[in-house]
């Protein structure tokens, strides 16, 4: 199927699979993915590791300052790297989930992890999702997708993914970080988690992800005039 080259823009509430279905839709269609929640959570983890973030969620200001030199990318796998180090085990942590949101919630964070990602997306074709792609991050791309679930189901699939990890999370915590991150999101200041208003809704709650790619292919074809 011949998409054109535009940018596919997914949003939506935590462990809703926005990362396991943008790596599925740019698979399918010749994309490049990008993940933008991977860049906060790389600055939450800088930001813990040199003691820019305290156990109340208060960020230092000098964090600023050391952002100008912070070198996140991914590589062809899409796995996420701090200079030559890769953090992608590191970052999906309990720790990291605990304090992203408050992170994320910072302008000069959200300014860099914008820059950066308008710097992935200069050549255009590729698929990002976050929480406010589609409102904030790329307004104007060709096709915006918001996410959701309902929070047991989120909660189940986060509880999952740690367990594989070899972590020892306990199911109550889990669906508690959820709430906090769904509220954090949706009442921060800068740059709020919310549907665009051209965006099409996905509720995956009882969906597999074939069926997911079924639905977005289907849009695809219907949105582009595609046959």
């Amino acid at each position: 199927m011949d998409v054109p080259d535009i940018i596919i823009a997914i949003d939506g509430y935590s462990s809703t699979g926005k990362s396991s279905f943008a790596k599925k839709v740019a698979a399918r269609f010749g994309f490049t993915y990008l993940d933008s929640g991977a860049l906060y959570r790389g600055v939450t983890l800088f930001a813990q590791e040199e003691g820019l973030i305290n156990r109340v969620n208060s960020v230092n200001p000098r964090l600023s300052n050391e952002l100008l030199s912070l070198d996140l990318h991914f590589d062809n796998g899409n796995r996420t790297y701090m200079g030559q180090r890769c953090i992608e085990n590191q970052i999906r942590t309990m720790e990291v989930s605990a304090q992203v949101s408050p992170v994320s919630a910072v302008p000069f964070v959200r300014s860099y992890v914008d820059r950066k990602l308008h710097q992935f997306a200069e050549n255009g074709r590729v698929v990002m999702d976050g929480r406010d792609i589609g409102t904030t991050v790329f307004p104007d791309a060709g096709l915006k997708i918001f996410m959701t679930a309902s929070i047991k189901v989120r909660a189940q699939r986060r509880y999952d993914e740690l367990v594989a990890r070899g972590e020892m999370p306990v199911f109550e915590e889990v669906v508690s970080n959820l709430r906090e991150r769904d509220y954090l999101d949706s009442h921060r200041e800068t740059s709020p988690l919310r549907k665009a208003e051209d965006a099409f809704v996905l509720d995956n709650s009882d969906m597999t992800i074939e069926e997911e790619i079924a639905w977005v292919q289907g849009l695809i074809q219907g949105k582009f005039g595609i046959r």
